[in-house]
Formats: structure tokens, sequence, C-alpha cells
């Protein structure tokens, strides 16, 4: 006999999914009490990660159905979703969306809307990498420095450059300038690769 439950999820504990529950009772789909299960928890955690959702998997067989209201209440990230919603429909599980007008997302036009969805969000995490790397490319054409910045003033690296110049070990001189010896080896190695890119240009 088909049973059907409910999945709520809120992000932080001064919320409450008493909404979404009276939504998915408005839409016509009775739920027992003991088949809503509700939990507090970031919408970026994997599904995978959450304690409520892994009874949930837990619990569902063939034949059965689960309603959210909105579909980041299964998470934000579209590709763990989409993996979810193919396990479930894998495990013979209906998903009904109530925001995307109560449609069956493991059905052939649930997958067609996910795969709309997978697209629209590969599509927008390739523009974030291409406006990062013109963006990275645009500062160091401007000069800027990338990367952590010094943990060095720069009175205590000309001291600590001067004394690996004569020959200092690594430790005396993280030592006396209070720093890492990982500090002083990160130095030395950038004004090596810099002296290195001197000579090449000569």
């Amino acid at each position: 006999m088909s049973r059907t439950f409910a999945y709520a999820r809120v992000s932080t504990a001064g919320q409450t999914t008493e909404n979404q529950v009276r939504e998915i009772a408005a839409a016509g789909f009775a739920v027992e009490p003991h088949r809503v299960v509700s939990e507090t928890v970031s919408g970026s955690e994997a599904i995978g990660r959450r304690r409520g959702f892994s009874r949930l998997l837990d619990r569902m067989e063939a034949g059965d159905v689960l309603i959210v209201t909105r579909l980041d209440r299964l998470g934000r990230d579209a590709i763990d979703v989409s993996a979810t919603v193919a396990r479930l429909a894998d495990m013979g599980v209906r998903v009904h969306c109530l925001a995307l007008g109560g449609i069956d997302l493991t059905s052939s036009a649930g997958r067609m809307t996910m795969g709309v969805i997978n697209a629209v969000a590969q599509f927008e995490r390739d523009l974030l990498i291409e406006r990062t790397q013109s963006g990275l490319a645009r500062a160091k054409a401007q000069g800027k420095r990338l990367g952590r910045p010094h943990s060095l003033d720069v009175p205590t690296r000309d001291a600590v450059l001067a004394g690996l110049g004569r020959g200092e070990s690594l430790s005396a001189l993280a030592r006396r300038h209070k720093t890492s010896r990982q500090t002083v080896m990160r130095l030395r190695d950038a004004t090596m690769g810099q002296a290195d890119e001197a000579v090449d240009a000569a």
C-alpha cells in the first residue's frame, strides 16, 4: 500500500517547518504526523549527510510518495538534488514538489524539469569560474599581488633574507624573528623563484 511522506527543512533554529507542513496539507496531500520528517540543517549540507533525511530513506520503500514544498528544501546543489531524486526513483519512490506545480520529479516530465534545472546550475557555475578567472587575470595585469598576504613585515623580511644570504639556518632565523620555519622557507623559495625569473628575462 502506498504511503505518503513529507520532508520539511529549515536552515536555522529560529525558523519553523510548520508553514511547509500546512502548505503540503493545503495542497491535498494527507500525511500522517509520524511520516513528516522535519529537520534544521543548512541547505548546503549534502543530502546524504543529513540525519533526518537518512532516516527517511531507511523508512521509504517502493510505491511510497515523498512531498516537498520547494526543491531547495532538498538542497541548494542541483547535482546533489538530482542524484537524490534519481536514487528515490530507483527505489520506486515518487517525489512531488509543490513549487513546480506538484509535478512528480521521477516522471518523464519531472526528469525533463530536473535536466533543465541541472543545465542552468551548470551554466551558473561555469559563469562563476569564468568571472573568477577573468578577475584574477585583471588583478595580475594590474600588478596586484595574489594569494595570502605576507606574515612578516618588510623590515623583518629584509632581515630574514639577509640571514639567508649569510647562510644562517632556517630554524635559527625562525627563532630569532619569532616566526615558523615554514614561513622562512616560503620566503626563501619565493625569493629564489623571483631571482630565477630575473635571470631568465636577462
